[in-house]
C-alpha cells in the first residue's frame, strides 16, 4: 500500500500550524530508483517538526519526503531533478521518467487543491487566519564536529515574511517576533530575526497570492539546535522549551487576530 501523501485535521479558531517536510516516506516507484540512502534523506528533511503543530486547532502535515514531491517549491521544481535543485546531492540512480514525475506532481496539485478548499473555509468562518508554517533547517555541514555556519546570517529562528503584504499583517508579524524573542532558552533569549535566511516558500508565496487580505503565513525556520542533525536524535528538553515559545507566539496572534477591527478603529 502506498503512503499517505499528507494528513490534515481541521480545529476550531483562525489559527493553523503546517509541518509540510516533516515526511520521510517515499512511495515504491521512487524509492528504487533513489541514490540516497535513509539517512541522507532525513538529513534533508525537517523531522520532529509535526509535533510542533499542536500550537494550532487546525494542522497540516506532509508525511511524504520532500525528495518524492516538495510540497514548499513551484511546481516545475517540486520534483528534484539533479543536483542544482537539491543541495548538490546525486538524488537518482536513474532518471525518472516524464510519467512518474508527473505523478508526483499530481500529489502536489491535489495538495494546492487540498489547501484551498482549507483556507477558504476558515476565511469564510473567521475573516483572516494566520498559518504557522514550521520548518528546521542544518547549520553544521561540514560534519557533527566540524564549525557551525556563521550565526550572524543563521539566527537560532528565521521569520520569513517577505511573500506577504507586512504593513497590513505588521501587528501579528510584529507579535510573534515579541513572543519569540521574549521566550527563555538555557537560560538566555533565543536569537529571532526576520528574513536573514529564509524569506517563505511555495506554500506562503501560493497562500498570499490567493488570499492576500485574508491569510498570513509566518515561515518559521528554527536551526536543528534541538537536535543532532547528522544522528536524527532529538534533545527532548530544548525542543520542547522552543515548542513552548511556538506555542506562545501562536497565542499571540490569535491576539492580534481577535483584537483586529479594535486596533484599525483606534489608529
Amino acid at each position: 500500500m502506498e503512503p499517505t501523501a499528507w494528513k490534515s485535521e481541521a480545529g476550531d479558531g483562525p489559527l493553523v500550524a503546517c509541518a509540510i517536510h516533516a515526511g520521510h516516506e517515499v512511495r515504491e516507484e521512487v524509492g528504487r530508483l533513489l541514490r540516497l540512502d535513509n539517512r541522507q534523506r532525513l538529513y534533508e528533511e525537517d523531522p520532529f517538526t509535526d509535533r510542533w503543530t499542536t500550537i494550532a486547532p487546525t494542522q497540516v502535515v506532509g508525511l511524504r519526503s520532500r525528495f518524492e514531491v516538495d510540497l514548499n517549491r513551484p511546481r516545475d521544481k517540486a520534483v528534484y531533478l539533479g543536483p542544482g535543485d537539491a543541495w548538490g546531492l546525486d538524488v537518482w540512480q536513474t532518471p525518472p521518467s516524464p510519467e512518474l514525475v508527473e505523478r508526483s506532481r499530481a500529489i502536489y496539485d491535489a495538495f494546492y487543491a487540498r489547501l484551498r478548499e482549507l483556507w477558504g473555509r476558515m476565511v469564510a468562518r473567521h475573516e483572516r487566519i494566520v498559518v504557522f508554517d514550521l520548518h528546521s533547517y542544518n547549520h553544521l555541514r561540514q560534519g557533527s564536529e566540524g564549525p557551525a555556519a556563521d550565526p550572524d546570517q543563521n539566527p537560532e529562528i528565521n521569520l520569513g515574511t517577505r511573500t506577504m503584504d507586512r504593513g497590513r499583517w505588521g501587528r501579528v508579524v510584529d507579535r510573534v517576533l515579541a513572543e519569540l524573542r521574549g521566550a527563555e532558552y538555557l537560560d538566555r533569549r533565543l536569537d529571532v530575526r526576520e528574513n536573514v535566511r529564509f524569506f517563505g516558500g511555495q506554500m506562503a508565496r501560493w497562500s498570499h497570492v490567493t488570499y492576500p487580505e485574508s491569510v498570513c503565513v509566518l515561515s518559521v525556520e528554527v536551526k536543528k539546535i534541538f537536535m543532532d542533525e547528522w544522528t536524527g536524535a532529538l534533545d527532548e528538553p530544548r525542543f520542547q522549551v522552543i515548542g513552548e515559545a511556538l506555542r506562545r507566539a501562536a497565542a499571540g496572534a490569535q491576539d492580534e487576530l481577535e483584537n483586529w477591527d479594535r486596533a484599525s478603529i483606534t489608529t
